[in-house]
């Protein structure tokens, strides 16, 4: 994390004040280090015998980290219970005990260091989102639910890792992933909700959109990858240096299509690529098509590079997917409140069906893909190759990038269509 001070502004000062405000102390989150939060900052210093300089350094960034992971370590001392431990930290019982598995209530080693999760939900739904947010909210999700299981599915141009976040045993494999495009984010926070939510629920003996979690979590493995273009999507939000030549290289394929705001209307990788235009399905036309209206070289958008799966991100989802055996995919994007559920002729079974229990559940409209945007997309080479149901979702309304305020009505729109991709391979529908 950069130090920051009086004046600074961008994700980073959002993430100092979302952390500040879960530890309680009052103040908006607009992204600016005013005076506001140097108060904060120096009562947060004075508080934890820090020198009260104002100044977020190594130090203070200590404090701060672990509550925007969600968890912290402790050294278990006598007469500890974990009743007192998780009173102590405003947790409960139960969330201890599962993240820390094998621990036993009635014998706790003193000396033993655990973790202890924070009783406050992890994801963060009111703040932009960068590769730096999401490798902590990663690492909280892992922790808090062991039974997420974290891996890498490949990295960015930039040498970012493309997580891949699983959930649940069964052996219908379905694949959810978002934010192919920078500019359209806001799906990130969506599949890590989701995860969250799903978690607790099987975690609690609950249910999820009114099905109950185990259930789910034993006929379904659900594979997710939430974030599909960090590189795009730090450009998008702030956080790349202006001074680095990955920016600079950004810079000036935008400056060859003045036309498309810069950055709030990149969609494409680091280099220009259009990630959703680099699948193998009619490559060849989506080139046409895209050159034709004036996309012949790196842009912020529509570019769809030398060849298919010229995007290093597509690359590595299409690797991804070739080594699986998904019944179902959903691609999330922005805007329109559609679901696209069909590539040229190809009807795989029960799409249609599905897709019309997607639409009941969210209010989306179930339509074709327009013509010009028909080609070279994940679910269309998806479709293609296997002739099973992949869907685009198109949620919210608006301009992109659409703003954080909007989270929630996207969210409440669409669990019910994360929830029933999982549900429709049991019994409960």
């Amino acid at each position: 994390m950069d130090i920051l001070r009086f004046g600074d502004r961008g994700p980073q000062v959002e993430y100092l004040q979302l952390a500040l405000s879960r530890l309680g102390y009052s103040g908006v989150i607009d992204g600016i280090f005013g005076a506001e939060t140097r108060r904060n900052v120096t009562k947060l210093q004075n508080d934890n015998g820090l020198s009260p300089d104002g100044i977020v350094g190594e130090k203070t960034w200590q404090i701060l980290l672990p509550i925007l992971r969600g968890y912290t370590y402790y050294t278990i001392k006598p007469g500890d219970t974990v009743w007192s431990l998780a009173k102590a930290f405003y947790t409960s019982q139960n969330t201890i005990l599962q993240a820390n598995p094998g621990l036993v209530p009635d014998s706790l080693g003193v000396g033993a260091r655990i973790i202890i999760p924070y009783g406050f939900p992890l994801i963060p739904t009111n703040v932009s989102y960068t590769y730096t947010l999401y490798k902590l909210l990663v690492d909280g999700l892992r922790v808090r639910y062991p039974f997420i299981r974290v891996g890498t599915v490949g990295t960015s141009v930039m040498g970012q890792n493309l997580y891949s976040l699983t959930i649940g045993e069964g052996e219908n494999e379905v694949f959810y992933n978002a934010a192919h495009h920078a500019n359209e984010w806001i799906t990130t926070p969506v599949l890590l909700k989701y995860l969250e939510d799903y978690a607790e629920s099987y975690s609690q003996g609950g249910e999820i959109f009114g099905y109950r979690a185990e259930t789910l979590y034993t006929a379904v493995t659900l594979y997710t990858v939430p974030m599909v273009n960090p590189d795009g999507v730090d450009l998008v939000n702030g956080a790349i240096d202006a001074d680095s030549s990955f920016y600079r290289q950004a810079l000036a394929y935008g400056r060859n299509y003045p036309q498309i705001p810069f950055p709030s209307g990149w969609k494409a990788n680091i280099e220009g690529i259009d990630t959703n235009l680099s699948y193998p399905a009619e490559w060849e036309r989506a080139r046409e098509i895209k050159f034709s209206q004036g996309f012949t070289s790196p842009a912020p958008r529509d570019y769809v590079g030398t060849a298919p799966l010229a995007a290093k991100e597509s690359a590595a989802i299409y690797e991804f997917t070739r080594a699986h055996d998904f019944l179902l995919t959903l691609s999330y994007h922005t805007q329109g409140e559609v679901i696209y559920w069909q590539f040229l002729n190809y009807m795989p079974p029960n799409a249609r069906e599905i897709g019309a229990l997607f639409s009941s559940v969210s209010g989306y409209a179930l339509e074709e893909t327009p013509y010009e945007s028909s080609f070279a997309g994940y679910k269309d080479w998806f479709i293609q190759d296997y002739n099973r149901p992949g869907y685009t979702i198109e949620a919210g309304s608006g301009q992109n990038p659409l703003p954080i305020r909007d989270f929630q009505k996207i969210y409440r729109d669409n669990i019910g269509i994360l929830a029933s991709g999982l549900a429709v391979f049991t019994d409960m529908i």
